[in-house]
């Protein structure tokens, strides 16, 4: 498929294409340098998308999930027409293995596999599949505009705010959570100043953020990861405004490496802190941020940057690329379905039976 007009007039709304049953993901990998999309036709293939970070952002890895099952249904059923639901397991299973912590990407494969369930044998899975698929995709990114509108109703007019990694359009279905309400924020007038980590050592705040906020003609000024701290004690930030890849039942949050140490460096400095997720991010099974599963990944993304070793020889490398920053310390989790301040397992329960009335 030609994308060059599309290419010409990018977006991070734009990172998740199907069109005439083929996947196309924005490579993330190459921004801002490069605008390039990856042709996906099964499901291994979608797989390793998601474990190689051509994707990531944890509603992005759900939707991208799902149309993966779209493409395993589909090569399923040409290879074996009557027997199909055996032959789809396996890269259901591949598919979950591709990312531990996002919840969204077990929230969706469940959701895909319970209609996968309710399908007749011997008849083709695409179209019901895709069906549910692009449903997925369209409710998150009108979960995100109503998150932004939620988000931005607490943000003061005036207020300088520090985001960490990229919770933007890229990370999701479109609009984004966190940069959702940055957005809907700046709309209203309400945002002096906004402040970018740069989210080693993927640059994500960097290279992605920073790219997807100047694409909106929003300002953005890039901190090093360490310099949040001594940025809040020059007073002018308001919120830290973060999104998440899983939300305990009792309000802990897990996102990218270096939430944590923001989210204490704003309680002593007076700074509230927002997070912006959809429900699918919240996880009643489990009682606790302890519980989350925090990835671990390979050394090689300490040890080097940009293609070249920069570490010295012999040294030891600890790469968790997600930490839990407990409930006491977040002041606002903002959901589709509504706000939770200073959350607690009763809060969250109260607004995850909160149910919005379909449009």
């Amino acid at each position: 498929m030609d994308l060059s007009e599309t290419m010409n007039r990018i977006t991070g709304d734009d990172a998740i294409i199907w069109r005439q049953g083929h996947l196309y993901l924005l490579d993330q990998r190459k921004l801002p340098g490069e605008v390039v999309f990856l042709e996906l036709n099964t499901a291994a293939e979608t797989a390793r998308a998601i474990t190689d970070m051509v994707v990531r952002g944890a509603p992005a890895i759900g939707i991208t999930a799902a149309y993966g099952v779209v493409l395993a249904g589909a090569m399923a059923f040409r290879s074996s027409a009557d027997q199909w639901q055996a032959a789809i397991q396996a890269d259901l299973e591949q598919l979950r293995r591709s990312r531990p912590t996002a919840v969204n990407l077990f929230w969706a494969l469940k959701r895909m596999g319970a209609l996968l369930e309710g399908l007749p044998r011997g008849a083709d899975p695409t179209d019901a599949l895709l069906r549910e698929a692009i449903a997925i995709h369209k409710e998150d990114i009108r979960a995100n505009r109503d998150m932004g509108e939620l988000g931005a109703s607490l943000i003061e007019a005036g207020s300088g705010v520090i985001t960490h990694c990229n919770a933007g359009a890229l990370a999701t279905g479109g609009y984004g959570t966190a940069l959702g309400v940055i957005r809907s924020a700046h709309k209203r007038g309400l945002i002096r100043e906004v402040f970018a980590d740069e989210t080693r050592p993927w640059l994500q705040g960097a290279r992605l953020t920073a790219w997807e906020l100047l694409q909106d003609g929003i300002p953005v000024t890039l901190l090093a990861d360490g310099a949040a701290a001594h940025r809040m004690a020059q007073g002018g930030i308001d919120w830290i405004v973060v999104g998440s890849d899983r939300i305990a039942a009792n309000g802990d949050v897990a996102n990218k490496i270096g939430t944590y140490s923001l989210a204490v460096a704003a309680k002593h400095h007076g700074v509230k802190v927002m997070v912006a997720a959809p429900t699918s991010t919240i996880d009643m099974e489990l009682a606790s941020g302890s519980e989350i599963p925090i990835e671990v990944r390979g050394e090689e993304e300490l040890l080097g940057c940009g293609g070249r070793r920069v570490a010295a020889n012999g040294a030891g490398v600890w790469n968790p690329v997600f930490d839990v920053t407990p409930a006491d310390l977040v002041d606002a989790i903002v959901t589709e379905r509504g706000v939770a301040t200073s959350p607690n397992r009763k809060k969250i329960e109260k607004m995850m039976a909160n149910r919005p009335e379909s449009p």
